[in-house]
């Protein structure tokens, strides 16, 4: 094995994805097979997970679906007792689980004041207690082993204000935010063998976000055209170019790297539209 081999070595390593049947999570799975480490997707809607699954034991890969729920506690821990039933060790857990709701966004014709608060609750919810349960369930064992990662996944709406997504925004903004307590608490308290990070994705196609920024046709939508004006690299990014971000957070090459938000963004969040 080279040098640079060794650095990026994850084989045999234990990743938990929460949110593993959506389509990041199905890149970065794949990813992470490739790289010999063994995958489980949990999920609340188990057909979607064990989706992902198969597709990666397909190609060689080793991975487990679990029907899971980030936001119950209960849940995530007799899914954690059944990861260690399987695999007897969790060395890292990638917190996928996230999304948006129609009454939490703003449309150019409403205000702030037509938010719909019960939505706005249930998006910050499932993208930060989605983020810190998880954490708190999968990070005691590797507190107890002195030894693992966390990634979570924040946003460019945690960067700057994105219109229309004030929900979304609040809610990556406070996942940056627990990003980066948690490492220290994690660092400080259980030493320098546990990591804690976050990628923060910029536009990606999903299929929360396509409608918004893709026409049925394939051009872009106005607010797609606003978007790529504010990339420099002037594309979305594919699910795929997330991995090697992952891979270098899961691996010894970010050995001395903890309370990181990594822009994953074309350049999204460094312009500056002049």
């Amino acid at each position: 094995m080279s040098y640079v081999e060794e650095l990026f070595d994850i084989r045999n390593r234990v990743f938990v994805l929460t949110g593993g049947g959506g389509v990041l999570a199905g890149a970065i799975g794949e990813g992470l097979a490739k790289a010999g480490a063994k995958l489980v997707l949990l999920d609340i809607r188990l057909s979607n997970a064990q989706e992902r699954a198969e597709k990666i034991l397909a190609m060689g890969g080793k991975a487990l679906a679990l029907e899971s729920n980030v936001l119950d506690v209960k849940v995530l821990e007799e899914t954690r007792d059944i990861i260690l039933q399987h695999y007897g060790r969790i060395d890292g857990l990638i917190n996928l689980a996230g999304g948006n709701m129609p009454g939490a966004t703003i449309s150019p014709q409403q205000t702030v004041f037509d938010l719909h608060i019960t939505d706005f609750e249930k998006v910050l919810a499932l993208n930060l207690n989605g983020t810190v349960y998880p954490s708190l369930v999968f990070g005691k064992v590797m507190a107890d082993n002195r030894s693992g990662v966390i990634i979570n996944i924040s946003s460019m709406a945690a960067f700057r204000a994105i219109t229309r997504v004030v929900g979304y925004s609040a809610a990556k903004a406070a996942v940056s935010n627990f990003t980066r307590w948690m490492a220290m608490e994690m660092a400080m308290k259980f030493g320098d063998g546990i990591r804690v990070n976050a990628i923060a994705p910029g536009f990606f196609i999903g299929d929360q976000n396509r409608a918004l920024l893709i026409n049925e046709d394939g051009t872009y939508t106005e607010r797609g055209k606003k978007v790529i004006a504010q990339t420099p690299m002037g594309r979305f990014g594919e699910p795929d170019e997330l991995v090697g971000a992952v891979i270098y957070l899961c691996s010894n090459a970010s050995k001395f790297v903890t309370g990181v938000v990594l822009p994953v963004d074309g350049g999204f969040e460094v312009f500056s539209g002049v």
